[in-house]
C-alpha cells in the first residue's frame, strides 16, 4: 500500500502538470474573434449589443433614471462620464453607419442639452465630487476644467457629424474659457477640483479645442507645441518617463503619478494633437501598467516604480495582481487608438472571463461594470471615424 505521503505528494505533482498543460491554453475559452469588437468600418458585433443597451436605457426613463441615481450615490462624476462617453461614442458610430444618423442625433442632442441644463440649474457642483466645495478654485471666476473639456468635446463631436448652428457659440465658449484659464496655468493647464489640474480633463479639452479649430477655422497649433513642450519639461515622471496624472495649476507640485486611469484617455486625446508623443506615452503606459497572466491582460492602476493609493477614480484594485478596473476599462480605449490588436484580444478574454456579460435579446450589459464603464467599453469598440475626419486622414 502506498504512504499516504507519497499519494498527496503524487496527486500534487499530476495537478502540477495538468496546470502546466492547460493554463496556458484555458484563455482560449474566452476567446472573441477580432472582428466582434473592432472593426475598419461599420460597427462590430459587440458594439451593437452595447449600444442597444444604452439606447434602452435612453430611451427609457424609468431605466435609465434608475441606473444614473445608482451611479450618483457613488460619485457624481459617474453621471456626467456616462453622458460624455455615450454621446462620443454614437458620434463615432453615426459615421460608421450613416443609416443611424437619424437614431442617434436625436439622443446626442438630448443629452447634451440636458446635460447643459443641469449644470446651468444645478451649479458648477452638480457633477462634481463633494471635496470640490473645500476651498476656493485658484482661477476665477470657479470653474472646472473636468466639465468645460468633457461638453465642449460632446458639442464637437456631435458638429463633426452634422453641423447645428445652435452648438457653434456654445462651443465657441468653452474653448474660450479653456484657453483663457490654462493659459494663466505655467504648465497650461486649467484646474478641474480647487488647485487640482488633471491630465485626463485637460488632455480631453486638447482635443476639443482641435476639433473646435477643424469646425471653425480657427487655429491652435502653436497652443499645442506649448502645451506638449511644457508636459515635456514639468510634468514627466522620470523613472518611468510618463505623464503624471494631477498637479496644481503653477505646474510645482505632484499630487498624483503616473496612473493607468489618467493615461489610457490621455493618449487617446493627444493622438489628435501630437500622434508621435501620443504614442510615445501609450507606449510607456503598455511597459509599466500593462500585464498579461495566461494570456489575460489587464492594466495597474500605478507603475511598480510609483506605487499609488486607491480613489474613486482607480474603482477597485484586486490585491496581488494589482488589476485596476478602472484603469483596466480605460486600456481599451489606448489599445483602440493606436491599433494594439494583441492588447485588445486580451483585454477582451480578460472580460469575458471577470465583466459577467449577460446577454437579454439584443442587449448586452457587463455586472461586474455600470454605465459608465460599458459607455468607455462601447466606445472603445467604436472610436476612430471622428479623430480620422478632424485630422484629415
Amino acid at each position: 500500500m502506498i504512504p499516504a505521503w507519497k499519494r498527496i505528494l503524487l496527486g500534487l505533482v499530476a495537478l502540477g502538470a495538468a496546470a502546466a498543460i492547460w493554463l496556458p491554453l484555458c484563455h482560449k475559452v474566452f476567446d472573441d474573434p477580432p472582428e466582434a469588437f473592432h472593426a475598419a468600418t461599420g460597427i462590430p458585433p459587440k458594439a451593437r449589443l452595447l449600444l442597444n443597451q444604452h439606447l434602452h436605457l435612453w430611451t427609457d426613463p424609468e431605466s435609465g433614471a434608475r441606473e444614473m441615481e445608482k451611479m450618483r450615490v457613488r460619485n457624481a462624476e459617474w453621471d456626467f462620464m456616462a453622458r460624455c462617453f455615450f454621446v462620443w461614442a454614437l458620434g463615432n458610430i453615426a459615421l460608421r453607419d450613416p443609416a443611424l444618423k437619424g437614431t442617434v442625433l436625436p439622443i446626442m442632442d438630448r443629452i447634451i442639452d440636458e446635460t447643459i441644463r443641469l449644470e446651468q440649474e444645478n451649479g458648477l457642483y452638480f457633477f462634481l465630487m463633494p471635496y470640490a466645495q473645500a476651498m476656493p478654485f485658484k482661477l476665477q471666476p470657479a470653474r472646472s476644467q473636468f466639465l468645460d473639456g468633457e461638453i465642449a468635446l460632446m458639442l464637437g463631436i456631435r458638429r463633426v457629424v452634422e453641423e447645428k448652428e445652435a452648438y457653434r457659440p456654445l462651443l465657441a465658449e468653452r474653448v474660450r474659457w479653456m484657453v483663457e484659464r490654462m493659459e494663466q496655468s505655467p504648465v497650461l493647464s486649467a484646474e478641474s477640483y480647487p488647485d487640482e489640474c488633471w491630465l485626463f480633463c485637460n488632455t480631453v479639452a486638447l482635443a476639443a479645442i482641435r476639433i473646435s479649430d477643424f469646425l471653425d477655422g480657427n487655429d491652435h497649433g502653436e497652443f499645442f507645441r506649448r502645451w506638449v513642450a511644457a508636459a515635456r519639461a514639468k510634468l514627466i515622471e522620470p523613472k518611468t518617463g510618463m505623464l503624471v496624472s494631477a498637479y496644481n495649476v503653477a505646474g510645482d507640485t505632484v499630487m498624483e503619478g503616473p496612473e493607468g486611469s489618467s493615461i489610457w484617455m490621455a493618449a487617446h486625446c493627444l493622438a489628435l494633437i501630437d500622434e508621435p508623443f501620443a504614442r510615445e506615452q501609450y507606449e510607456k503606459a503598455v511597459q509599466h501598467l500593462g500585464r498579461t497572466i495566461v494570456g489575460f491582460g489587464y492594466s495597474r492602476e500605478w507603475p511598480e516604480l510609483c506605487p499609488g493609493h486607491s480613489d474613486v477614480d482607480s474603482g477597485m484594485i484586486l490585491p496581488l495582481l494589482e488589476v485596476s478596473t478602472g484603469a483596466s476599462g480605460l486600456a481599451f480605449v489606448g489599445a483602440a487608438t493606436f491599433g494594439d490588436l494583441p492588447t485588445l484580444a486580451r483585454l477582451h478574454r480578460s472580460l469575458n472571463l471577470g465583466g459577467f456579460g449577460r446577454q437579454e435579446g439584443d442587449r448586452l450589459k457587463y455586472c461586474a461594470s455600470n454605465q459608465v464603464g460599458d459607455a468607455v467599453l462601447l466606445y472603445s469598440m467604436v472610436l476612430g471615424p471622428v479623430w480620422q475626419k478632424v485630422a484629415g486622414k
